[in-house]
């Protein structure tokens, strides 16, 4: 192998994180070099991955936007290649583009502690190369990118129609005229069910099912931003956008505030509204009544109720209930209902990956993630020069991003200021062990084991909460007797 290549900062995915990342390091430091580690041959991550009808942001686009540079549509919620788009834009205007490698499969980051730098291993067409870097930063996001998560079905090599999970959608796939079943109730299911019927498509489904196994909270908002763009044309585009991305980031804030203090009135109020959207006499608590608390679990947004009017139209259907097992021509129910399916889309969620599933070592000793403790939820414990992003599970996934990156480039600067070259999070053994993500999704409980821990005191715990991130992230003392600069 032949001699690494340094950088002072070696970033993992060219994702939306990964490219706000290297846009602020870029503009925050700019004599720092660095290089953006792909695995995948395009950018964009999630954005690009996804292919499947009707994928949308399902967090509105002033909090989804990076905060450095304005969401210029008149769309709240907007569709992928809209937002695929920006983050490309974004990697142009900063320069990024030409700091990414592509193809660079990670396998696993070494840290020396002598020579006070990480050695980066990774694959490119079958062959290792490495990198070293002075600071190491992982954007990879939390999912795994290979396949998505489909239970098993008893039966399903029986069935003749064809079975297609949303991660790995084929271009090619027909279905108009078709009648289809989705499986599941998340932000995947309740994007395609309307978006699969769309209104004088000539390749829209004759019928779409919605087959969930329970209800989950959906909610109609508004497509665009009435305020947003009266703003722009006041105060023009940049200090519209602050102030819609501060009213709404305080919107989202006050919802899941008084959904964890009066569940009750908050189920009530989507109730109302849920029943207002749909024909008079449907049977909304058998569908649409969840059994647990609103934002125990992500809300689900739908852009100016598009479900919803597929469902009173009959175009779509719900059906809450449970599959015994597939049939050659579909599915049945535990109810022992039959339903008939021409395709089948699991949108079933998820496989947790942390790191894209690199292995972390300290002078050769490997690092399990569930022994490390997340340090204001961006750092590790004991892991020297490391952070990474992850974003909120209660709000926008860059609003997160964002203060990780102010975060990290803060970091940097203090390390510049005081002659220092390694920084680490140290772990008080007195601080108690808790769950890194207390949330509810199936995606979490089915990996949480896996996962770093998180602490039962700051700043070792984790708020879910921009306005207390804002002040102990952006805002905090570096020197807090938990950092340790050397």
């Amino acid at each position: 192998m032949s001699t690494p290549e340094h950088v002072d900062v070696l970033i993992i995915g060219a994702g939306l994180s990964g490219i706000g990342a290297a846009a602020m390091l870029s503009t925050e430091h700019p004599n720092r070099s660095y290089l953006v580690l792909e695995r995948r041959a395009a950018s964009g991550g999630t954005w690009d991955l996804f292919r499947y009808p009707g994928i949308r942001s399902d967090s509105d686009m002033f909090t989804l936007g990076y905060r450095f540079k304005p969401w210029t549509d008149d769309r709240a919620l907007a569709d992928g290649p809209s937002i695929l788009q920006y983050v490309r834009d974004t990697a142009t205007e900063y320069g990024v583009d030409e700091k990414i490698r592509y193809g660079h499969h990670v396998q696993g980051a070494d840290w020396d502690s002598e020579r006070r730098l990480w050695t980066v291993s990774a694959t490119v067409d079958g062959e290792e190369v490495a990198y070293t870097a002075s600071f190491l930063w992982c954007c990879s996001g939390y999912y795994d990118y290979d396949q998505g998560y489909t239970p098993t079905f008893a039966g399903q090599e029986s069935y003749t129609g064809t079975v297609v999970h949303p991660q790995a959608w084929p271009e090619d796939l027909d279905y108009s005229g078709k009648r289809v079943v989705v499986i599941g109730s998340g932000a995947t299911a309740v994007t395609l069910v309307p978006s699969m019927l769309k209104p004088g498509d000539p390749n829209a489904a004759a019928h779409v099912t919605m087959l969930q196994r329970s209800p989950t909270y959906i909610l109609a908002v508004p497509s665009k931003d009435p305020l947003a763009n009266r703003l722009r044309k006041l105060v023009g585009e940049k200090r519209a956008y602050d102030l819609v991305r501060l009213k709404n980031v305080a919107q989202a804030s006050a919802l899941y505030n008084i959904s964890q203090k009066q569940p009750k009135l908050v189920r009530k109020a989507i109730r109302s509204m849920t029943t207002k959207m749909l024909p008079e006499g449907y049977p909304v608590d058998v569908h649409f009544k969840p059994t647990y608390g609103p934002w125990d679990q992500r809300l689900c947004l739908v852009p100016s109720g598009d479900l919803f009017r597929s469902i009173s139209k009959g175009d779509a259907s719900v059906v809450t209930d449970t599959i015994e097992a597939f049939t050659e021509k579909g599915l049945r129910l535990t109810s022992g209902a039959e339903l008939e399916a021409d395709i089948v889309v699991t949108a079933t969620g998820l496989n947790l990956l942390a790191f894209g599933g690199m292995e972390l070592s300290i002078d050769g000793e490997k690092k399990p993630l569930p022994e490390t403790m997340a340090y204001r939820a961006l750092m590790l414990s004991d892991i020297p020069n490391f952070a990474y992003t992850i974003g909120y599970t209660n709000a926008s996934w860059t609003l997160k991003a964002d203060l990780v990156a102010e975060f990290v480039c803060r970091v940097l600067a203090h390390m510049d200021a005081t002659r220092t070259s390694t920084v680490v999070p140290r772990r008080d053994p007195s601080v108690g062990e808790e769950p890194f993500m207390d949330f509810d999704a199936g995606y979490v409980l089915r990996a949480v084991d896996r996962l770093p821990k998180q602490g039962s005191v700051a700043p070792w715990k984790l708020k879910q909460s921009y306005f207390h991130d804002v002040r102990s992230i952006r805002k905090s003392d570096l020197e807090d007797g938990v950092l340790q600069f050397s």
